[in-house]
Order: structure tokens, then sequence, then C-alpha cells
């Protein structure tokens, strides 16, 4: 080969490599351009904010996207590089070992930014919808926050897996050290499970007093204070020593809890004045009304309706005060009674009509707290 078949062999290749080089600088100045792109991103979405909700601007932009300014730009930009290799798509070689890593980038960053958006959704608005529904603000909302990182990193995983490998496959040609990790996590597994079971049916919270019932882990028993109600144990500050007693939640979830707390006791004094001096046989008759009436109420403490008959020699008349006590666990349970209650006076009354025995029953039913023995 003599040097003017090289040197056209150089211009050859310089041909051939310029449209190359060309899109592979153009490539690199949309990098460039989406690194500086990126840094404003948080301004650009204070623009949008300001443009569609002017009046909570400074509420939504400094409590929800300040705080996390710097993910917003991380992911911006490698939103926007993912979109600038579109640019050597047709350099399969390069495009291909670039693409996934990019992709995870991008689906990282994005699941990142997503979990501590809500995270700080949380925090400023979490409070106070817990505060509208009435219930304390405590380690409920960890819960939440955790499940939620949960089902974000879960999406996370199927979005990287779309079109690159069989998920499925994977996970069941995984099976066996799917099953080894499972019998490893099994102890952390019943924690968070107990610890999810016991915020759903909320048997107690923070604050409320309760009582374990001997078993086989707790052989004493044990009666206190709730303090909190954590992601693996419930603290307990008992009421005799004041020391703090840490039990796994897993445990407590199968364990029977007295709530002492939310034992109402209302005693009921239901006073019924009879027109004529009552026989006997009609004295026994009242009672075993009364007594049926009242003790298949729902919510009367059992065994607790106590009937007592006096009869007044000066008016002729026959007195009768009846006394029992209805429990609920709340103020809603305790008004619900009441009203059964009514609906069993009037039982009472017409069973008394019924066997042609007249009186008048003191109004109001009167009511008296009592409180729970402890």
């Amino acid at each position: 080969m003599n040097l003017s078949e090289i040197i056209q062999n150089f211009v050859l290749l310089g041909k051939l490599a310029k449209p190359v080089l060309t899109e592979i600088g153009i490539f690199l100045i949309f990098i460039l351009l989406s690194f500086l792109v990126g840094r404003y991103t948080p301004l650009l979405i204070r623009l949008i904010l300001k443009y569609f909700f002017p009046q909570q601007l400074t509420v939504v932009y400094e409590k929800l996207i300040h705080p996390i300014k710097n993910l917003f730009k991380i992911a911006s930009t490698f939103i926007l590089i993912s979109f600038s290799l579109n640019l050597i798509k047709e350099y399969e070689l390069i495009y291909n070992f670039i693409k996934p890593f990019i992709d995870l980038a991008v689906i990282a960053s994005v699941a990142w930014i997503t979990s501590r958006l809500f995270r700080q959704f949380v925090l400023v608005y979490g409070i106070d919808l817990f505060s509208k529904f009435g219930r304390e603000v405590d380690e409920l909302l960890l819960v939440f926050e955790t499940l939620a990182n949960v089902i974000i990193g879960f999406f996370a995983v199927l979005a990287f897996a779309k079109n690159r490998f069989d998920l499925v496959g994977l996970v069941t040609g995984l099976g066996i050290a799917g099953v080894a990790v499972a019998f490893a996590a099994q102890k952390t597994l019943e924690q968070l499970l107990g610890t999810i079971v016991l915020y759903l049916d909320r048997p107690f919270v923070p604050g409320e007093y309760i009582r374990l019932q001997r078993s086989q882990q707790i052989p004493e028993g044990l009666f206190g204070r709730v303090e909190s109600i954590g992601l693996r144990s419930t603290k307990i500050r008992t009421a005799a020593k004041s020391t703090l007693f840490i039990v796994p939640n897993s445990i407590l979830a199968n364990l029977e809890v007295e709530n002492v707390t939310r034992g109402k006791k209302v005693m009921v004094l239901l006073y019924i004045e009879f027109l004529k001096f009552l026989e006997e046989r009609e004295q026994a008759l009242v009672q075993q009304v009364i007594a049926k009436s009242t003790n298949s109420l729902f919510g009367i403490d059992p065994g607790s309706t106590n009937i007592t008959l006096t009869d007044n020699s000066e008016d002729h008349t026959t007195h009768a005060r009846v006394t029992f006590f209805i429990l609920g666990s709340s103020e809603n349970s305790i008004q619900l009674r009441k009203r059964l209650l009514e609906l069993a006076n009037e039982k009472i009354s017409k069973h008394m009509l019924s066997y042609g025995i007249k009186f008048k029953m003191q109004e109001p039913t009167i009511y008296v707290e009592s409180p729970v023995t402890i």
C-alpha cells in the first residue's frame, strides 16, 4: 500500500466517522443541558404551582417540595438523560450498554422521591387528618409510611423488570431461596403482621390502661398504661413498679387483652309505682317480667338486675325500684344501650298491661356513672 492509498483511507474513515462524532457530540451536549435544566427543576415546579395554585403556593411548595428539592434535581436530570439516549439509539452497542443503568437510575430516583414526598405529605397533612377523625397521632403514621414504601418498592421492581427479564420465572426459580429467607425472617414477619393487626383492630391506643391475662409468654400477667405502639413491639408502663414492659406485637395480637380504660359502666335506676297493693302472685309476675325484659337487653351486666318491691300503707300502693348496670366501650355504645333500654321499658309496659296491672313509670330514667373496678 503506497502513501496515496493510505491518505485516501484516512479521508474515507474521516467521512464515515463525521456523522458518528456529530451525533455523539449532540448527545453529550444534551447530557450537559440535562444537568443544567435539572438544577432548575424546583424553580420550574414553583412557577407551575404559582400558575395553577397561587393561593396554596407557600404551603405546597415550602412544606412539600422545598425540603426534598435536591431529589427533584437528581430525578429530573436522570429523566432528561434517558430522553437524550434516543439520539444514539441506532448505535445499538452503546445504547444497549448505557440504557439499563440510566433506567435503573430513573426508576430508583423516582421511587425515592415518591417515598419522600409521601412522607412529607404525612408530616404536613397527616396530623391534621388524624385530628379531624378524632384519633391521637402515634406510631400509626410510621406503619402507613412503611407500607407505602413497600408498595412503592414493589412497583419500582416491576417497572425495571418490564421487557428485560421474566420476573415471574425469576421468582419461581428463586423459590427455594425465598422459602429459606421466609423461614429466616419468620419472627420479623410475625411482628410486622402483629403490628398491622393491632392498628387495624385498635384494641387499645397509647394512654389507655390494659390488663394482659396470664399466658405462657407472660406467666404473671400484666397491668399498666400503654405508652407507645411501635413497629416491632408495644411499651407498657406497669402500674405497681412503674417499670417499662416491652411486649412484641406478635405476642400481643394473640393474647387476651382487657381494656380497662374503655370499660364504661353506668348504673340504671328505674322507679315504678303500682296503683294498688300487689299480691304475692302479682309481685312474682312483675319480677319475672322485669328480669326477663332487662336480662335479654344487649349490653346489660349479667346478673346485675336487682328488683326491690315495697308497700306504701298510706296510699295503698306498691313501689318497685329496679337497678342494673349497662356496659359499653365508648360513649356511642352507651347511648345505643340507653336507646335499647327505652324499647325495653315499652316492652315491660305492654306485658304489665296485658296482665291487667296498672302502674306509673317515673320519667326520666336515672343514669349514674359508676367506675369500673380495676
